[in-house]
């Protein structure tokens, strides 16, 4: 899933480095954020109540691996830590200025009955993750004209 923003690289990567932030844009499906650790870069933290599909469940994030302005890479553990996910943040500079911002979730290790169900989790994960970074782009225009103000 990706999105074109006229941000560069570092405004993006600057926003989406704050945990916190991220908060703004997904909590149409991510409720009750709770932080620890730093309040950016690799180690910070958050745990949050992930609703989506007509379930809830406590996922913990946190932010494993960085590299400036480029890519994000957080680690998800939730069922118990029986579900093992990755989400990964990518930033690439636009030819005509800008940035194409990319995210991508993907499983790692999931409980057999998420497998069993999985083409309709990817289906609804999708459509949440589409409606992320429409959000993600309108948050960094606010964020981009509140700066400029």
């Amino acid at each position: 899933m990706s999105i074109d923003v006229p941000q560069t690289p570092e405004q993006v990567y600057d926003f989406l480095d704050v945990i916190a932030h991220h908060e703004r844009f997904t909590n149409h499906y991510l409720t009750d954020w709770r932080y620890s650790g730093p309040g950016r870069g690799v180690g910070s933290c958050a745990t949050v109540t992930a609703a989506l599909g007509g379930t809830k469940t406590e996922v913990t994030i946190e932010v494993v691996a960085a590299d400036a302005p480029r890519r994000i890479v957080e680690r998800n553990v939730s069922a118990a830590g029986r579900r093992l996910a990755h989400g990964v943040y990518t930033i690439e500079p636009l030819p005509a200025g800008g940035s194409r911002v990319s995210f991508t979730y993907t499983w790692a290790r999931a409980p057999l009955a998420d497998r069993l169900v999985a083409p309709a989790v990817r289906a609804t994960m999708r459509r949440a993750n589409r409606r992320v970074m429409q959000r993600l782009a309108a948050e960094l225009a606010r964020q981009t004209s509140a700066a400029g103000s």
